[in-house]
């Protein structure tokens, strides 16, 4: 076989030939105009791995014909930036693309600001990570975002056909296609990954004619492929098993899985933020300690790393998952989100307003507000919501001795008109 990869080389050059991704690749879309027209922004590409990410930014470098400089945040420092920086400076529209850019720490990622603000160069960084959290506000304020999708079924199967179809080195032998399940499946909807494991399938099975069976996969997969892969399919089943073992308040469970992902490299950071949603999804106010305790865990561990930052996170996932559940918050907000989207914007009641000048009073804005401080237990019985959704109750505590602590209160305020 070619000593170049099968995902390389069948990595489009043009934005036409990428499958998957049609929000950013279709003729209408705003990535599309400014590749056509050579006005790239500086932009973050942010979705899982083996989705398209690398192969946009290669697609804008060929499209719009830009110096093209990459580095990888796994191996590069500020020194490296600076130096493609100052090569920028006497060349015209500079692409810089930064793989993993949420490996960057802030200095690193600072090094960047000056030369994107005074459009030195235009960054593309690719991450697998919420660029909320890993790219500091001022370089991603600079930056537009793309979200890449996951790719599904079909798109992988079509990316198999066209490697199948037009690799020359795939070509040189018949290779027939009898079951795709298992290459799916290894891959877990990594389109790299699955290209490169079907090179490495066709190699180990040896015939001419190649017939792929699952079977086949699966056995050549345990000998040469390593099955734990903390950005693809294992990655997702581990970390599904994890957090349902807290939910379900298993702690025995929960730790183990978490050492399983302690032991396959997975970031820590990953694991911390997933356990901060959880306290608040599905513990919230049964045990507001929770949110508290996994947000340090976070903090902790960002601080401290590995191999210590184990026994932190052992501790809050033991505590989450021997706590009081409760998805009460979580629903409350998904009732009234789905709420908004269905009625739209409602007008603020006239008593809630906020009146700052002398018209807003003329207009009765605030007018019979009641302060509720002014009124015994510091309660009044008045409207808060829109009229057209007057009474609707969102949020319904669970069983649990403190939200029963919660219901008793608010029964006692409001149990006529919202039924606690």
């Amino acid at each position: 076989m070619n000593s170049t990869p099968l995902a390389e080389r069948m990595r489009p050059t043009r934005l036409d030939d990428l499958i998957g991704q049609e929000h950013l690749s279709s003729p209408k879309s705003f990535l599309y105009k400014a590749i056509k027209s050579g006005n790239v922004p500086s932009l973050i590409l942010w979705g899982p791995p083996g989705v398209g990410k690398t192969t946009i930014a290669n697609i804008i470098a060929n499209e719009i014909k830009a110096p093209f400089y990459t580095l990888s945040a796994i191996s590069s420092g500020v020194k490296d930036i600076r130096e493609v920086i100052e090569k920028a400076k006497f060349q015209m529209g500079v692409v810089l693309f930064i793989d993993e850019i949420h490996r960057f720490n802030k200095s690193q990622q600072d090094a960047l600001l000056g030369a994107v603000e005074k459009g030195i160069i235009r960054l593309i960084g690719a991450t697998t990570e919420n660029p909320s959290f890993e790219v500091n506000a001022a370089l991603l304020s600079r930056c537009q975002v793309f979200t890449l999708n996951s790719l599904g079924k079909a798109e992988l199967e079509a990316m198999i056909q066209q490697a199948l179809e037009q690799d020359i080195e795939l070509k040189k032998i018949k290779v027939e296609l009898k079951e795709s399940d298992a290459l799916l499946r290894i891959s877990g909807g990594d389109g790299r990954k699955l290209l490169n494991l079907l090179e490495i399938v066709v190699d180990g099975i040896n015939e001419d004619p190649c017939v792929i069976t699952d079977d086949k996969v699966m056995q050549i997969a345990q000998q040469k492929v390593a099955l734990y892969d903390k950005s693809g399919e294992q990655h997702y089943d581990i970390i599904s098993a994890f957090i349902k073992s807290i939910r379900g308040s298993d702690p025995n469970a929960a730790v183990y899985w978490l050492a399983r992902m302690i032991e396959g490299g997975e970031d820590v950071k990953f694991i911390a933020r997933r356990l901060v949603i959880l306290a608040s999804e599905d513990i919230g106010n049964a045990n507001p300690n929770a949110l508290l305790l996994a947000t340090n865990c976070f903090e902790a561990v960002k601080i401290i790393g590995y191999p210590e930052a184990r026994i932190i996170l052992s501790q809050c996932v033991t505590y989450l998952a021997s706590s009081p559940k409760s998805n009460a918050a979580y629903m409350a907000i998904n009732q009234a989100q789905s709420l908004v989207r269905e009625k739209g914007d409602l007008s603020v009641p006239l008593h809630l307003r906020n009146a700052p000048t002398k018209l807003m009073k003329d207009l009765n804005y605030g007018k019979a507000y009641k302060y509720s401080h002014d009124f015994p237990g510091n309660f009044v019985n008045q409207e808060f919501l829109p009229e057209e959704i007057k009474g609707m109750k969102l949020y319904d505590p669970g069983q649990n001795a403190r939200e029963n602590e919660l219901r008793r209160y608010l029964q006692s305020k409001w149990g006529e008109k919202y039924g606690y």
